[in-house]
C-alpha cells in the first residue's frame, strides 16, 4: 500500500520510524497544507493519506496525550457575520472518506480547522455554542478536502497536546502528544 504521511511540522513526525513511507511536511495552516498536498497528489498516486499532528481539545473527556481519529472536520471561519451572529457557508463541513471497514479503534471526534487557535475565553465559549467541537487544528479540513478532490482515502489522526482554554503553555505536553501520535500511527500502518 502506497501511503503518504502528512504533518504540518517536522517536529510532529518521527522520520526514522516512518523511513519506508512518503512524508510531506505541509507547513502550518490551511493555505500551506492545500498547496503542498495538491502539488504532491498531482505528481504521485497514493492509496491512503494519513494526516497526523497535535491538536487542542475542547472536550474535557479527552486527556492530554490521548490520540483520536477525526471523522468530521469544519472550516469554522468560512462564513459571514450578521450583526452579533456568525453563519457558515454550507461547504464548511468535511467528512472522512476512509472506508468504514478500515477505520481505527481510536475515539472518534469532531474537529474544527482554524486560522487562529483559540485562547480567549469569550471566543472559546462562542465556538463551543456554535459548533461544539471536540478538538481544533490548523490543517485538518483542508487535508480532507484536497483528498476528496483527488478521490484518495484519508485518515486524520490527532494527539492532544493541550486543552483549549485561556492560553497557558505551562499546562501543555507537546512531547507526550508527539510520542503517542507517532506510536499510534505506526500501529495503524502495521495493522493495514
Amino acid at each position: 500500500m502506497n501511503i503518504l504521511l502528512v504533518a504540518a511540522t517536522k517536529e510532529e513526525i518521527d522520520t526514522k520510524l516512518f523511513k519506508n513511507y512518503s512524508i510531506l511536511i505541509s507547513g502550518i495552516g490551511i493555505a500551506n497544507s492545500c498547496i503542498k498536498l495538491t502539488k504532491t497528489l498531482i505528481k504521485e498516486k497514493y492509496d491512503l493519506v494519513i494526516n497526523m499532528g497535535i491538536a487542542g481539545s475542547f472536550n474535557h473527556n479527552i486527556k492530554i496525550g490521548e490520540v483520536v481519529e477525526v471523522i468530521e472536520d469544519t472550516f469554522s471561519e468560512i462564513g459571514f457575520e450578521s450583526n452579533e451572529d456568525f453563519e457558515m457557508f454550507s461547504q464548511g463541513l468535511i467528512k472522512s472518506i476512509f472506508s468504514n471497514t478500515q477505520k481505527t479503534k481510536l475515539k472518534k471526534v469532531k474537529s474544527i480547522t482554524v486560522n487562529t487557535v483559540h485562547g480567549n475565553t469569550k471566543s472559546i465559549k462562542k465556538i463551543i455554542e456554535r459548533l461544539n467541537p471536540d478538538i481544533e487544528s490548523m490543517e485538518g479540513a483542508s487535508i480532507f478536502q484536497v483528498c476528496q478532490e483527488f478521490n484518495v482515502p484519508c485518515l486524520q489522526i490527532r494527539s492532544i497536546s493541550n486543552k483549549v482554554e485561556k492560553r497557558n503553555k505551562k499546562k501543555w505536553d507537546i512531547p507526550i502528544a508527539i510520542n503517542n501520535l507517532n506510536q499510534t500511527v505506526s500501529e495503524i500502518i502495521t495493522s493495514l
